[in-house]
């Protein structure tokens, strides 16, 4: 099986909710008003509840409560209202993804600090329209989970992971790609916007002096995340290539903050996404 392979088999759980596909049509008719976007996603009270804790969570930072979904669209605007869809479907997957073939928590944890530290460091690197970064890094490694639920026992050997072969070396040396190649295939079917997709397709290319900036963040934030979740076996020489920081004019001490930042806030988008899973 290729990358590509994996990701078509997406469904159920993977599948993308009529609603995103719904919000993205309203986006692209000029015509559409506020209510338009508000009915949709009203619809669904679960899904309501969940974007407005997380309009008002640390990953926006808006002054004052944000109580409706109208009044989210207003302040933040459709393309975050859209995100957070998006950051909605990965929430929905905890619920029906029951694999013993990998450590979910483990999972959920790096996905999201990924999330987290991307934005961070797209702050710190002076890059516009970070919130597509906090997404980019929450999905980046989605794959993950499909290789988890089609072929466990490869999940299972590509969780063995040391300083010796980093994550995405072992990925690359027993599927012939990693889980972000089946990531940017996943979301290229669910006609994300190529904004988000470029910085996990391209997430293997990172050190090449012209890629996009937004690659180079991913990759950092990815590495960071990898050094939280598995500090007794990971430092910051072991993971970090520092080559990618000079042309995000990135310092130690803006890496330092970002995983700061992370570590701090991962715990409490966990307990929205998850409450029954990160109350242990």
């Amino acid at each position: 099986m290729n990358a590509h392979d994996y990701a078509s088999q997406a469904n159920g759980s993977f599948a993308l909710p009529d609603a995103c596909f719904k919000v993205k049509e309203l986006m692209a008719d000029e015509s559409s008003e506020i209510s338009d976007f508000a009915g949709v996603i009203g619809i669904d009270p679960s899904m309501t509840s969940r974007l407005l804790q997380i309009a008002n969570s640390a990953i926006y930072s808006f002054p004052g409560e944000i109580s409706t979904i109208s009044r989210a669209i207003t302040i933040i605007g459709t393309q975050a209202i859209y995100n957070m869809m998006l950051v909605d479907v990965a929430a929905s997957a905890f619920k029906h993804f029951e694999n013993q073939a990998i450590d979910l928590k483990r999972f959920w944890r790096m996905s999201v600090y990924c999330g987290l530290a991307s934005k961070n460091l797209a702050i710190s690197a002076g890059i516009r329209d970070i919130e597509r970064l906090f997404v980019a890094g929450l999905l980046q490694n989605f794959g993950e989970l499909l290789v988890a639920k089609i072929s466990p026992d490869v999940a299972q050997h590509c969780e063995k992971y040391d300083k010796s072969q980093l994550p995405w070396q072992l990925q690359e040396n027993t599927l012939g790609f990693t889980y972000t190649d089946i990531s940017a295939d996943l979301l290229k079917i669910w006609q994300i916007p190529e904004k988000i997709i470029l910085p996990i397709r391209h997430f293997n290319a990172a050190s090449s002096i012209e890629i996009n900036k937004d690659v180079k963040i991913l990759n950092l934030a990815s590495r960071l995340a990898l050094i939280d979740s598995h500090s007794a076996e990971f430092t910051y020489d072991d993971v970090i290539d520092e080559s990618l920081c000079r042309p995000l004019g990135l310092s130690v001490d803006d890496l330092t903050q970002a995983a700061e930042f992370a570590g701090k806030e991962a715990t409490s988008i966990l307990s929205i996404m998850n409450p029954t899973l990160f109350s242990k």
